[in-house]
């Protein structure tokens, strides 16, 4: 076994109410070479695939479970260039600079991929703006200097005091920042349909595929399946997500529990504007809808990895999400038709990592941890894509492993 296997989630996501997309796939009988294998086939390696494919490479996808089946159906997805690291506090640990290029990339990143969206027309998506309530973490004051730092690094970002935020959005609380357009998609559509497209264009998936052992040459890589087939390539690309591949921890990384619901719909009841809702605390809350009128809610995250103790959880911790979701917008009917665990990665500053993997040549890996997971997908697919084909990414460096 190549990368940590986990239980990724428990319990039903709201994305599962319908039936999973169709994904063609390819049966792996026997040895098989590739320009770039890419080992996963959630949503970084369907954007890594598409990206690829685009730029004219012969791409594998090989899944141990099968496509979309990982921590992708658990994604709350809300699609957010704000990155979970305020801009104050991430300017204070890696320079104001490269903590102001981080956010830039993160809005481009975000701006891309509904582009990429749109041109493809691959699959539903909605403009959603985004707000960012006061909390233990940073209180009215620290929040209008965050609204500040905000603007001062072209991000269009509006400050509301307690009377506007209450007027407005209904809820009270001491301030918000409110950030401007976001997107909010259902993940697992559109991984699937990210993977159609690449295959449409050539590429191979093939699943279940386990990988056991890796071959890094100085002008190939050798994988060996848990089957005994040999695949030779070119290129590896890991999008194993919160599995990580054995000694290639990235430094500042942990992996930890987060549960979710959703709520029956209730399309009258909802906040005005619908909103993307979330809070400058720890744990932290954050709330989006869905087209027919539930409510997302997820949070709670705990610093621990052990399965069973998440899924003992999942009763408790919907409850508390019921509560905060109450006190919050006490209008809501806050009964759950769904609700769920999962194992996700976060790091000391919100941000991923992505680049070529020390000690392994032709070897890259897409880490998307935090909030932004699927944006940093995309900033993944695009560093890659550059790397690949000998253009290099201005940015590649801010995201670099650190082991």
């Amino acid at each position: 076994m190549l990368t940590k296997k986990r239980d990724l989630r428990t319990g039903r996501s709201v994305w599962q109410e319908k039936r999973a997309p169709s994904v063609p796939g390819w049966e792996l009988a026997s040895d098989a070479d590739a320009d770039v294998v890419v080992i996963g086939a959630g949503i970084s390696g369907a954007m890594v695939a598409d990206a690829l494919s685009e730029a004219g490479l012969g791409v594998l996808i090989v899944d141990r479970r099968g496509p979309v089946r990982g921590s992708t159906v658990a994604s709350t997805a809300l699609l957010q260039y704000e990155i979970d690291q305020p801009l104050t506090k991430l300017s204070r640990q890696i320079g104001e600079e490269a903590a102001i290029r981080a956010w830039r990339r993160s809005r481009l990143a975000l701006d891309g991929l509904g582009a990429r969206i749109r041109a493809l027309s691959l699959a539903p998506m909605r403009k959603r703006d985004s707000l960012y309530l006061a909390g233990n973490l940073l209180d009215a004051e620290a929040l209008s200097r965050e609204g500040e730092a905000r603007r001062l690094a072209g991000f269009e970002t509006a400050f509301l005091g307690t009377a506007a935020l209450k007027e407005r959005f209904g809820i009270g609380r001491g301030a918000a920042l409110l950030g401007y357009d976001n997107l909010e998609v259902d993940p697992r559509a559109l991984a699937a349909a990210f993977l159609r497209i690449a295959i449409a264009r050539g590429a191979r998936l093939a699943s279940p595929v386990e990988i056991v052992d890796i071959d890094a040459r100085p002008r190939s890589v050798v994988l060996r399946t848990k089957a005994g087939a040999r695949i030779s390539s070119r290129h590896v690309v890991f999008c194993t997500g919160y599995e990580i591949p054995f000694g290639h921890e990235p430094k500042g990384h942990q992996a930890i529990s987060t549960w979710a619901i959703a709520t029956i719909p209730q399309p009258r009841r909802l906040w005005p504007e619908r909103c993307f809702i979330w809070e400058a605390s720890e744990p932290y809350l954050y709330l989006r809808t869905t087209p027919d009128g539930r409510v997302i809610c997820g949070g709670e995250d705990e610093d621990f990895v052990d399965e069973e103790a998440r899924d003992r959880l999942i009763e408790a911790k919907t409850a508390t999400l019921q509560k905060k979701l109450a006190k919050l917008l006490p209008g809501l009917d806050t009964r759950a038709d769904f609700a769920w665990a999962g194992t996700f990665g976060a790091s000391t500053t919100g941000l991923p990592t992505i680049g070529e993997m020390p000690g392994l040549k032709n070897c890259w890996a897409v880490m998307g941890f935090g909030g932004n997971g699927i944006t940093y997908s995309r900033i993944g697919a695009e560093i890659v894509r550059a790397g690949l084909t000998g253009k290099g990414d201005p940015d590649a460096e801010l995201y670099a492993y650190r082991a």
